[in-house]
């Protein structure tokens, strides 16, 4: 994981050939805009993992349906 805070990011490919892509990616605005997608990234992860849970227990709760034989 490269996250925006870490020495990780200072020390990549992009950084070593490119000087202009440097100075582009180690700007503030850049690092918080990375961070901000991975937290939402994050948070939707997690609401989507709560609703197929609640899904599921829906699932297990219901009774079961009638026998629609004829």
């Amino acid at each position: 994981m490269v996250a925006p805070w870490t020495n990780f990011w200072n020390i990549n490919v992009f950084f070593d050939g490119h000087p202009s892509v440097q100075d582009f990616l180690a700007s503030p605005f850049v690092r918080g805009a990375v961070s901000g997608v991975g937290g939402i990234t994050a948070l939707a992860g997690v609401a989507e993992l709560a609703t197929a849970i609640v899904a599921r227990h829906r699932e297990e709760d219901q009774p079961p349906a009638p026998n629609a034989e004829l």
